[in-house]
């Protein structure tokens, strides 16, 4: 087995060689004849073990085994105890889904603040096949059948090519030792009936049914990377980037066909995996929206605007007169003139006397209203929006300067008529928007 892994890291791992590596070891004959093989290459690893708690003594065992064979191999180790079922809990996560997220939150922290390049992981041919099958058990698409990925950003997997029963192989016949996960054995979980009752039976279909399904993998993954080059392309095309939101125009996206596939397509990567929602955003109201975890959607006459959702700015910044404001969200510049000079969106000026300084510089509020420069009457604000064709991005982004509890600018938009420079006024106050 050595001979077959030194030649697929040489050519197909090259980026590996002269890089500070982390290798995830269990203690299980996985990572156990991957930490060997690794080191019979030369290759610079440390070990990261996972106490997870899960099993009594038995987890203390594994993590003893773990840094005993650190300590034989002369490997720097690092272990992490986790309160598992605890965060699992805390979460709402299964154990299973806990653990792998404390586990690979634990690894970025290491690559972070230890100056690794890479993590290592033991996943096997066997591990890919179990995957698919659970993921189509579940109902998925051509990125759920491609399988585990040998490189997942800075996570690597160097035994994808190699099945279980390799492994198993070569790891006795060097008398390695390693430990048995008990939990291994129980059938309460999905992977463990697949790995259990439905790998085998596969198996006798076909002797070498598993290297078939890594060469019929490979192709899909092939398809699925051509796939993700033409959404990508059409990306660059069709999504609109702006300052802080992206438009895309719904003509362009109803021309695509399927347009279902295409919606999931284009948007899944923003959170958006029910791609009915988004077609059913195509001919809705303005001003209708969907959310994912991280983004919002929102239909805006002929396009569709996507944006970062962003927990909404509360607090109040306090603006004085001659005080550096370079701390505000937004830059103004505030400034004591004799004369009035013209007046604009992103200039205004005041009446001294009419403002009570320190001003407050804030965002909306429901039932926010002023008088808007120029006119007789008082406006809510919800309507100004609305007049001056605002979508809900920029309604959530608009910022009020106030005097009290008074609107004295809708920045950068309209001044309030009630701070204007009459010709009683004395001082005269200039603020400009500096962009």
């Amino acid at each position: 087995m050595f001979p077959k892994f030194k030649q697929h890291i040489t050519n197909a791992m090259p980026f590996l060689k002269g890089q500070r590596l982390l290798l995830a070891c269990s203690g299980g004959v996985d990572s156990v004849v991957l930490t060997h093989l690794c080191v019979a290459e030369g290759m610079d690893v440390a070990l990261a073990h996972c106490n997870f708690n899960l099993r009594g003594e038995e987890s203390d065992g594994d993590e003893t085994f773990v840094r005993e064979l650190a300590s034989k191999l002369k490997l720097e180790v690092f272990v992490k105890r986790f309160d598992t079922e605890q965060y699992a809990e805390k979460k709402r996560l299964s154990v299973q889904m806990a653990a792998r997220e404390l586990r690979y939150q634990w690894f970025d922290e290491l690559l972070r603040n230890k100056g690794f390049d890479y993590v290592l992981t033991a996943h096997h041919a066997d591990d890919s096949l179990e995957t698919f099958l659970i993921n189509l058990s579940r109902g998925t698409g051509i990125e759920g059948l491609s399988g585990i990925p040998e490189v997942n950003k800075k996570v690597v997997r160097p035994l994808l090519p190699f099945s279980r029963g390799e492994i198993l192989g070569y790891a006795q016949s060097e008398n390695h030792h390693w430990r048995e996960d008990s939990s291994n054995v129980s059938t309460k979980y999905l992977r463990n009936k697949i790995r259990h009752n439905i790998v085998p039976n596969l198996k006798e279909l076909h002797p070498t049914f598993l290297q078939n399904f890594l060469h019929t993998q490979h192709h899909l993954q092939q398809t699925n990377g051509m796939v993700n080059q033409h959404l990508h392309e059409l990306k660059s095309e069709l999504f609109l980037e702006g300052e802080d939101v992206t438009h895309i125009p719904i003509a362009e996206l109803q021309k695509l066909y399927p347009l279902e596939s295409y919606l999931y397509g284009l948007f899944k990567d923003y959170g958006f995996t029910e791609w009915n929602d988004v077609k059913n955003l195509l001919t809705a109201m303005s001003g209708k929206q969907v959310f994912s975890k991280t983004h919002q959607l929102l239909k805006d006459r002929d396009h569709l605007i996507l944006s970062e959702i962003k927990n909404r700015v509360n607090e109040t910044y306090t603006v004085y007169l001659n005080v550096d404001t370079s701390e505000l969200p937004v830059s103004l510049k505030l400034e004591e003139i004799e004369t009035v000079e013209k007046q604009g969106k992103n200039v205004v000026f005041l009446d001294k006397e009419k403002l009570n300084f320190p001003l407050a510089l804030r965002k909306w509020e429901k039932g926010d209203y002023f008088y808007p420069f120029g006119m007789q009457g008082k406006k809510k604000l919800s309507k100004f929006f609305k007049d001056e064709k605002m979508n809900l991005v920029s309604k959530e982004k608009q910022w009020l300067l106030c005097s009290g509890d008074d609107i004295v600018w809708v920045v950068g938009k309209r001044a309030d008529e009630r701070f204007r420079v009459e010709d009683s006024t004395e001082g005269i106050i200039k603020i400009t928007l500096v962009q």
